[in-house]
Order: C-alpha cells, then sequence, then structure tokens
C-alpha cells in the first residue's frame, strides 16, 4: 500500500529522480553533434539514428519513475492522512505532467523507428 510507503522511499525516489535528469541533461548532445554532421557524409544517418536511440533512454526511464510516484501519490491522496490529500493530488498531478512529457520525447526520439518496443512503451506511458 502505497499511503504506508516508508520515509526511506521518499528520498530513493528523489535520487534516481535527480540521477535520472543528470543524465537527460547531456543525453541529447550527441544527437546535436550527429546533426551537425555534412548532409552528404555518410556516417551521418547512422550517427543520428543511433544518437536518438540513445536519447531515447532517459526520457523513458524518467516516463517510468513518474508513473511510480504518480501511482504512489493517488494512493496517498485516497488512502492517506486526509491532511495531506490536497498536497498528493498535486504530486500526481505534476507527477503525470512529467509522466507524459518524458514520454513525448521518447517518441519524438524513435520516431524514425516506429517498430521499436521502447515506442510502444512511450504511447502506453504517455496515455
Amino acid at each position: 500500500m502505497a499511503a504506508a510507503f516508508s520515509d526511506r522511499e521518499v528520498p530513493a525516489l528523489r535520487e534516481q529522480a535527480l540521477a535520472l535528469a543528470d543524465r537527460e541533461l547531456s543525453a541529447y548532445g550527441p544527437v546535436l553533434e550527429a546533426a551537425q554532421l555534412p548532409k552528404d557524409d555518410p556516417a551521418r544517418a547512422e550517427r543520428l539514428d543511433s544518437a536518438l536511440s540513445t536519447a531515447a533512454d532517459s526520457p523513458l526511464e524518467i516516463a517510468r519513475l513518474a508513473a511510480e510516484v504518480e501511482n504512489l501519490a493517488r494512493d496517498l491522496a485516497e488512502r492517506g492522512n486526509r491532511t495531506l490529500e490536497g498536497d498528493a493530488n498535486t504530486a500526481a498531478e505534476l507527477a503525470g505532467a512529467a509522466r507524459r512529457a518524458a514520454a513525448c520525447l521518447v517518441e519524438i526520439n524513435l520516431s524514425a523507428r516506429p517498430d521499436d518496443p521502447r515506442m510502444a512503451e512511450a504511447q502506453r506511458l504517455r496515455a
């Protein structure tokens, strides 16, 4: 039951989120580098495709974590301390927005790979 999650879970989730945010800060750099290659460079398309694929990983993990936080917050709003209901609902809404936004980034990064299983997961997470 999420309403009874331990005080240790919150710091662990926060640490995970911060680590993922740090990864995301540099995840798109290789895409920008590949995009700057001359359009007639034979390695450009492959490097760009590979970089976009790799750049999809951190937002997918962010979307997964945000979904977990959203579920915990919704459960807390339902079954937890009534004085925290507003805070828990706000946390759930913010986590849901983060989930959808991160999943959207995955879909954009994988748009050239519609059969990639991460695309289907991102679409589920975005819904």
